[in-house]
């Protein structure tokens, strides 16, 4: 892999980045608004629902921020 295979990966940086979860996959994982276009994220290690703001370093939700409570 070289190393600007991830240019457009905004969960994959060095910093952890705050993104909306707008879809929740099979296997723990989901579908997230990063305010640039949607990725993918493990949401494996924290309980998420759509709408909820979660903390995303390296793909991976490390932490729910917020609650959408509709």
């Amino acid at each position: 892999m070289t190393e600007d295979a991830c240019d457009s990966c905004v969960t994959c940086g060095d910093v952890a980045v705050q993104v909306r979860v707008v879809g929740l996959l099979p296997a723990g994982l989901a579908r997230a608004d990063t305010g640039a276009g949607t990725e993918q994220i493990s949401v494996a290690l924290v309980d998420v629902r759509v709408g909820d703001t979660v903390l995303v370093h390296a793909g991976e939700a490390i932490a729910v921020l917020g609650r959408d409570e509709q």
